[in-house]
């Protein structure tokens, strides 16, 4: 799948007098979307499964001896225990791709985070091992958690790295379609799981499955990004001797204003995601009267919608320039927070389930589309691994990190409006950012 001859590399990037990355060799346009998307598909897939897992099962295998809703709480904390370890992977992945490249630090992240995700599919439940099973599920939790660290801002790297001028965004959408392909493999495999076995099975054998199945993705994966090479951008830096020796000092020093930026910016689309995903999904089914299968058939429909925006959005962000597109995107949000909650109102109200999940992701993927680029984009060359990672792993603690577990607990104690002023907060949060930011579509990538 590598190729370094000049015709191919003027398929992919036509030399511009203007721009010195133009002349060195690129990747084929297919090694750049597989390289970039097998790894946060991975990514989410991981995610996803423990997701459903903690919100469906894990309270039952691994938290058996306390009330349900105490279990869930408990089960979906777990959740959070990768987000907490996430920037201090950025903080080891960043350093080490911003020092020695990012297809090597790609590939370290990648089997750490599925090496950990294979051991939660093997670990014993409560009834075999008591508290040692929560402690061991935490610890899988944390490391996979580091490996996810190093592995978003690096494949957002490969893809806006190898990106002409003018595509920077559609590139940068590359990484962020993982994050739908992820889900629907996951919640699909689920959702056949859940056809096939009894809940008694499920509980026993059969979640998991999809943690042993992310193995053949990790494959993969390790298989496409073994055969990419660095990046130009990266090689160009090498080559002029501008590679920082201390990228994590050079970064908080200089960049800490668009470290904050991102972050906000990055936050709410966590804490969409997993209000549509996970939240939503725990409350139809204890609340609204929907089947675990009823409503991850309903997501899977809806996630089509997300995949199809991550790419719309990223065009007009390409167009028009990022901060428009966003700045629509966070208003919109900050409405559709305090109108969402009508939606879930009676029992098994499908209408109103799918206008959720439809707007929902419709806005998930006009925001998240061209994040991509815009964090890449905050930063110059010798720092950007860091900074993209940790802008974007910080956030997955501020807007995912507890989201599921904040959300339940506001419905449970609150009501649902509650969970929809969470969202408007972060949607807010997010508008100041944009409104304090610079448009990043012109900037020179090369610096």
């Amino acid at each position: 799948m590598q190729d370094t001859d000049v015709s191919s590399v003027e398929s992919v990037a036509p030399v511009a007098k203007t721009n010195p990355a133009a002349t060195l060799a690129r990747d084929s346009v297919k090694t750049v979307i597989f390289a970039s998307m097998i790894g946060t598909a991975i990514e989410f897939y991981d995610f996803y499964a423990y997701g459903t897992a903690a919100a469906a099962y894990f309270p039952k295998v691994f938290f058996p001896e306390v009330t349900p809703t105490i279990a869930v709480l408990l089960s979906l904390l777990t959740f959070g225990v990768a987000f907490v370890a996430r920037p201090l992977g950025s903080l080891v992945f960043g350093h080490f791709g911003d020092k020695i490249g990012r297809k090597n630090t790609l590939i370290v992240s990648l089997l750490l985070m599925g090496c950990s995700t294979v051991l939660i599919g093997v670990l014993p439940g409560y009834s075999t091992l008591g508290l040692g099973s929560v402690i061991l599920l935490c610890a899988c939790r944390f490391i996979q958690g580091v490996g996810l660290g190093g592995e978003w801002s690096g494949a957002a790297l490969v893809a806006t790295e190898n990106a002409p001028e003018n595509k920077r965004a559609l590139y940068g959408a590359f990484p962020e379609l993982g994050a739908p392909l992820g889900f629907f493999l996951s919640n699909g495999l689920f959702f056949i799981l859940e056809s096939v076995l009894t809940p008694a099975q499920m509980i026993s054998f059969g979640w998991r499955i999809p943690f042993l199945a992310s193995a053949l993705l990790v494959i993969v994966g390790f298989w496409v990004r073994e055969r990419m090479q660095e990046t130009p951008l990266f090689r160009l830096a090498q080559e002029k001797k501008t590679v920082t020796k201390s990228p994590l000092t050079t970064v908080f020093k200089t960049s800490w204003r668009q470290l904050l930026q991102g972050t906000f910016i990055v936050s709410v689309t966590y804490t969409l995601f997993y209000t549509l995903a996970t939240w939503s999904l725990s409350y139809a089914t204890t609340t609204l009267g929907f089947s675990n299968k009823e409503y991850l058939l309903m997501l899977m429909a809806a996630i089509v919608v997300f995949a199809v925006m991550i790419v719309v959005a990223s065009q007009f962000a390409d167009k028009l320039g990022r901060r428009r597109v966003l700045i629509t995107a966070s208003s919109l949000l900050v409405v559709f927070a305090f109108a969402f909650p009508y939606l879930l109102q009676g029992q098994h109200n499908v209408a109103g389930a799918m206008t959720f999940l439809i707007v929902g992701f419709i806005l998930m993927g006009t925001a998240f589309g061209p994040v991509g680029a815009v964090l890449p984009e905050l930063f110059s060359t010798k720092v950007r691994y860091s900074g993209a990672g940790i802008s974007y792993n910080v956030a997955a603690i501020v807007g995912a990190a507890f989201a599921p577990t904040i959300a339940t607990w506001l419905s449970t104690n609150w009501g649902i409006q509650s969970v929809g002023a969470y969202l408007g907060v972060m949607a807010v949060a997010a508008l100041i950012s944009l409104l304090t930011t610079k448009e990043t579509k012109e900037v020179d990538f090369t610096k």
